[in-house]
This record gives structure tokens, sequence and C-alpha cells, in this order.
């Protein structure tokens, strides 16, 4: 039989393509799915025997999570990338080490074959193919759903007539949870002027009273909250626990997809947010200005360029070695509180901050210079000014 590795989350579309390919194409289906920080034991026990129950030869579950972290979401904290300046790449981010290790298991199993459910009208066709063409360029890829644009009606019915009765009833709101994010999709969002009602956010206000949380970072990653140490992977799960249950982090993003079309998503994204501004903060005070500006520039292209699923260009290591580079002096501890579908950043203590020189406070008395010094630098400063000044006027 011919070896072929699904992509298998156990929704639908991947489900009729287990049925699908292993009964009407002969394939020997070994499916496979990667936790990113969506999945319990329990759930992935719930799709380890639905596979089996769709024909599948075997399934397999890898952990992915510290890889993850360690691979992406490190490197998104280090840049602060925040999509079109308010999405933390929940989702985009999840799939491309999803793709990866999708592809590392395919090659180690020997498959033929690797296939996936994703339809031709989104992002993940293109970070899925992408991926696994350029690390597994002699694996063909599979792909029923988009190459026989199957609408959801006769995935069902096919299933059902092939005695699948699983209740796939399309649920009002889509939800998909990752280590670093929640997205949430639902009619609201394929409008331009509706909002997401507050009941399709996974998590409810559940606590009013403010709270101070005290995140500790170390080089720029996140080690301990309120002077508890943990691993990053565990701080950040630790802090979307807290945070989650004061409804903070909701928003919708509205982007520019890989294929040239505008889309809108909801999210839900407390930890990642927090670590975001909170780690900015900390930056602002510890790097230089030059050091900010360049920091700007490249991780918006960093987060560009792993959206649209170019992570493996090798400039994307240069970035990252960037990156890593100028978080040598981010460490200390950012205070702030949590409130109500808010929070706020109280201030920073750290060995490193720049405001603790004894040169001088801003606006106030200077020990570094005199103020004849102040004024020879002004002048010069207002070279370049004061010639254009006087060369235009004479015009």
């Amino acid at each position: 039989m011919k070896k072929l590795v699904l992509a298998y989350s156990g929704g639908l579309d991947t489900s009729y393509c287990a049925k699908y390919l292993s009964q009407e194409e002969g394939f020997e289906v070994h499916a496979v799915s990667v936790n990113t920080g969506g999945f319990s034991k329990e759930e992935i026990l719930g799709i380890q025997q639905k596979a089996l129950d769709l024909g599948a030869s075997s399934y397999t579950s890898i952990d992915a999570v510290s890889n993850f972290y360690e691979k992406v979401v490190k490197y998104l904290i280090f840049g602060n990338v925040l999509r079109n300046n308010t999405y933390p790449l929940s989702v985009s981010a999840e799939r491309i080490v999803q793709a990866i290790e999708i592809a590392n298991h395919a090659k180690k199993i020997g498959a033929e074959y690797i296939a996936h459910g994703s339809t031709g009208a989104g992002n993940d066709q293109v970070r899925f193919d992408m991926i696994f063409q350029i690390m597994a360029p002699e694996i063909k890829i599979i792909t029923p759903i988009r190459d026989n644009k199957l609408s959801r009606e006769v995935e069902i019915d096919y299933l059902q007539k092939n005695g699948i009765d699983y209740p796939w009833e399309k649920a009002k709101y889509s939800i998909n949870r990752g280590l670093w994010g929640t997205s949430v999709g639902g009619d609201e969002t394929l409008t331009s002027h509706l909002p997401l009602p507050g009941s399709a956010y996974p998590s409810q206000l559940e606590k009013e009273f403010p709270k101070e949380v005290k995140l500790g970072f170390k080089q720029g990653e996140l080690v301990s909250i309120d002077g508890e140490t943990a691993n990053p992977v565990e701080n950040i799960e630790k802090l979307e626990a807290i945070a989650s249950k004061y409804a903070i982090g909701r928003d919708i993003h509205v982007g520019d997809t890989i294929i040239g079309i505008k889309g809108r998503v909801g999210f839900e994204a407390a930890a990642s947010l927090i670590i975001i501004k909170a780690h900015h903060l900390l930056e602002k005070h510890t790097l230089s200005k030059w050091q900010q500006y360049q920091k700007e520039q490249l991780g918006n292209f960093y987060g560009m360029l792993l959206h649209e699923g170019n992570y493996l260009d090798e400039v994307m290591r240069n970035i990252e070695a960037f990156l890593e580079d100028t978080q040598k002096n981010v460490s200390g501890e950012v205070s702030l509180t949590l409130h109500p579908y808010r929070f706020e950043l109280n201030g920073v203590s750290s060995n490193h901050d720049l405001m603790n020189a004894s040169f001088g406070s801003y606006g106030e008395m200077n020990k570094g210079w005199t103020a004849d010094d102040a004024k020879g630098f002004i002048k010069i400063l207002s070279n370049s000014g004061k010639i254009a000044n006087h060369i235009n006027q004479a015009l």
C-alpha cells in the first residue's frame, strides 16, 4: 500500500481525508497531530480513537509545545511582534511548527505522500505546502478538500453514508487554542462592521478586583511570576490562567492573507499581549534608541515572513541571531496591574535600567555637561536646518 502521513486535527476536513484516502484511494494512512499547546491528554486520546475509527493504520501525537516556544515564540517576544500592531500571530505561528514536525515524521517512516485538509481559500495551504516542498520535495502532497472544492455538506454526507456519524454540526464559533493564543471565528468576522459578542470568547470575566503581577525577565525570557521561577512555557501557561479570568486580550485582527484577500479573525491572547507589552517596556529602559529602532524594523519583518510561511528562509536565522543578541541586558522585573478587560504597566526594576545613570535626569538638573556644552551642541545640531532654511528662503 502507498504510505501516507495525514496532518490530522480531528475536525471534519481531516476526518473526511482519513476516511476517503484509506477507503477510496487505497492509502496506508498514518494520522499525525502536533500539539502546540491546544490539546489536553483527554482530547488527544479522543483524536486517536477517531482517527483509528476512520481507517487510519496508525496515530501519532507529537508534543511540540517546548519546540514551538524555542523555535518561534521566543523570537516573537524578542521582536515584540504584533501583526498590524494588533495580532500576536497565535495560530499562524503554530502552523509552521506543525508542518515541520509532520514533514520530519513523514521522512522518518518513509512515507511517499503527505496530506492535509486545507481548503484553497486560506493561508494554511501555503504554509503547509511550502514547508513540505522545501523539506521533503520527494514527497507528493495530497489535498482532497482543496482539489475537489468540497463543501461541509458533501463531506458530512460522505462520512454518514460510510457509517461515520459523529456530531458534525458546525459550531457557531470556531475556536483554535494554542500556547500563544486562541483564534475565534464566526459569522461576524466575515463582515467588516460587526464585533464578536463577549460570549463568543472562550474565557469569560471571573475576576473584577484589580490584581498586581510582577513578571521577571532574564535576557528577554519570562523566567518568573511574582517571584516564583519556572521555565518560560510554564510561565506563559500560568499567566494565561491568571489573566484570562479578567477577560484580557480580546480583539479582532484585520489583515492581508498570503493569497491577496483581506481577512478578519477574532482572538483571545491574554498572556502573549501582556508579555509582549511588558517585555517592550523593559526594553525601553535597557536598550539604546538605535537598538530599539532596528528591532522594530526587523521584528515586524520577521513576523511578516513567518505569517507568510517563509520560516525556512535563511534570513529568518539571521534575524533571530540579531534579536537574541539584543537581549543580553533585557533583564529585570516588570510590575503590572490586571483589571477587567485590560491591564496597566506600572514600571520596571532592572540593574540595566539606563534611567539610573548619574549624568542627569530628563528635564532636571544635569551633572555631566555645562550650560555652554549644551548651547554648543544645540548650535551645531541646528546647522543642517539653518543652511536649508537660508538657501530656500533666498530662492
